[in-house]
């Protein structure tokens, strides 16, 4: 897989913009992704992971966050109850997908319900279990991630009444299978991922551009709604709703001191501003979570101040001391902790909350660090490191601007993969200011 991505990336990194494909063709690929998914990749996860039966249980619009990454395309949510059996049986070469339930789940989840026999869905259920005689039996309840904790007490409460006492014991999370799945991605997604990230990095040099903003007239919130149009209009999905920031030399503008947890207020966008943006879609299955920034040109300027320039780069670097830590079976918490100590032996200070990303914006894996967290995160933060997985670099690092006698935040996000040997931006990363109006056409790099 690394061999095949490595070219891939080379190849696609001088193509021109793709198109976003029709909504019949986005589901047809969502399809076969899946279905490669389920076929080849499942049946590893479940034996690495000792796994010999995964039950996954939810109900129509109270869907399991792992079940809505298995459904077809076509299927926007789940039916009535809907139970999915995996079972994995290595010695015995046997690997079943089963769907009991009403209907097959697309064409790889079969039918497995005889509603004559077992008119009863649970009974049906147990009839598969004690059929099989699984040596453990795996279900969703986590305390430490909430994408593998979608059994509700419901379904839970019925489904252990229905098992004898020795198959009872039987039951385990299935936490780390579920957060295997959701965080590996395979070579068929890792095709597509740059694309994604081009249309996002493509949005974000039209937004922060003169064709969208007028220094003086267009405010910020102007900015956050052209975005979401934007995203809509080419047959795309935010899955959080956009952020746009000014920072400037006014010292009344307080931004710097804004907690993450607020969004900032409108404001009209001026010459001389540092604007930040914070935007991600979602495109066949997958997503995207990027934070570039601009600067809005004065009279008489051709690029950025200097010292700007400076502190894009000082953002860079920390980008790239935590990168240098990435190694698999290392935990968020050890990068979290190594990539501070580093940064601030160079003079820099640090903020870095980055995530996994991939089947979901905020995904499973391992959590480096919280904004309001950076001594390490219990439970998410102790995960490893492991290859084939997506990551989005979020941090900013806090300079001081002594000619606008303040700091700033460098705030950044870029998203790459891990492929087990090196750490790669998947469509490359922003090392120059854009500015408004654009000087040099320049893009993300």
């Amino acid at each position: 897989m690394r061999y095949f991505f490595i070219c891939f990336w080379c190849l696609f990194s001088v193509s021109v913009f793709a198109q976003i494909l029709s909504e019949r063709d986005q589901a047809r690929v969502q399809d076969e992704i899946i279905g490669e998914r389920l076929n080849n990749l499942l049946p590893k996860l479940m034996e690495k992971q000792g796994i010999e039966m995964w039950v996954l249980i939810c109900r129509e619009y109270n869907e399991d966050p792992v079940v809505k990454t298995m459904l077809p395309a076509t299927w926007l949510s789940a039916r009535r109850r809907t139970i999915i059996v995996f079972y994995n049986n290595p010695e015995k070469k046997v690997y079943e997908k089963l769907a009991v339930a009403r209907y097959s789940i697309g064409d790889h989840i079969k039918q497995s319900w005889d509603w004559q026999k077992y008119p009863n869905q649970w009974d049906a259920l147990a009839d598969i279990i004690r059929t099989r005689n699984p040596k453990n039996i795996a279900l969703n309840f986590s305390k430490d991630y909430g994408h593998a904790d979608g059994l509700t007490y419901t379904e839970q409460k019925e489904f252990m009444e229905k098992l004898t006492p020795a198959e009872q014991q039987k039951v385990i999370s299935a936490e780390k299978l579920a957060v295997a799945w959701l965080e590996t991605r395979t070579e068929r997604e890792l095709q597509y991922y740059p694309m994604l990230m081009e249309f996002t990095h493509r949005m974000i040099a039209e937004a922060f551009s003169e064709k969208v903003i007028t220094p003086g007239i267009t405010s910020t919130d102007d900015v956050v709604w052209w975005f979401r149009q934007k995203i809509t209009d080419n047959g795309l999905t935010a899955w959080f709703h956009p952020t746009v920031d000014v920072q400037r030399s006014d010292a009344g503008n307080r931004e710097f001191q804004r907690s993450f947890s607020e969004r900032p207020k409108a404001e009209v966008i001026q010459p001389g501003d540092l604007l930040h943006c914070d935007v991600g879609i979602t495109y066949l299955g997958l997503n995207t979570d990027i934070q570039q920034l601009a600067y809005v040109l004065k009279p008489g300027e051709a690029e950025p101040p200097a010292f700007l320039t400076e502190a894009l780069r000082t953002g860079n670097r920390l980008q790239d001391i935590l990168t240098a830590q990435f190694r698999d079976g290392k935990t968020g918490n050890e990068m979290l902790k190594a990539a501070i100590q580093q940064a601030k032996a160079e003079g820099i200070n640090p903020s870095i909350y980055t995530h996994p990303i991939g089947l979901h914006g905020h995904a499973a894996g391992p959590t480096i660090g919280l904004w309001d967290m950076q001594g390490g995160v219990p439970g998410p933060g102790d995960y490893p490191l492991y290859p084939n997985t997506c990551y989005s670099i979020e941090l900013n690092a806090s300079v001081e601007i002594p000619q606008w006698k303040k700091f700033i935040r460098v705030m950044l996000e870029e998203n790459g993969v891990w492929d087990g040997t090196r750490f790669m931006y998947l469509h490359g990363r922003q090392k120059k200011l854009y500015t408004i109006p654009r000087t040099d056409g320049i893009h993300a790099q």
